[in-house]
């Protein structure tokens, strides 16, 4: 897959990350894109280490959703840990 593909599954795995982890994030969009293209590659990977499977086949394969998905919903609650809830007050 290019770029682009990636650029959108990560957009919108990282919304239905957030839409089902809801709770308040001190990142916005952007973290957001970068949270679910991030968690796609992880949720991938893990997929291929731990149950021998290529999980990231193809744009509208289920399992590369089910994968980014995942990867994206580790990630936000990583990220959740590390910010520790923290907002940015303007």
């Amino acid at each position: 897959m290019g770029i682009i593909a990636w650029i959108l599954i990560g957009l919108l795995a990282g919304m239905i990350a957030k839409a089902l982890m809801p709770g308040k994030d001190p990142g916005g969009v952007i973290i957001t894109i970068l949270i679910g293209i991030a968690g796609g590659l992880l949720g991938g990977w893990l997929g291929k280490v731990i149950f021998g499977v290529d999980s990231i086949d193809g744009f509208f394969d289920l399992s590369t959703w089910i994968a980014a998905i995942v990867g994206s919903m580790i990630l936000l609650a990583l990220y959740r840990l590390v910010t520790g809830g923290r907002r940015r007050h303007a």
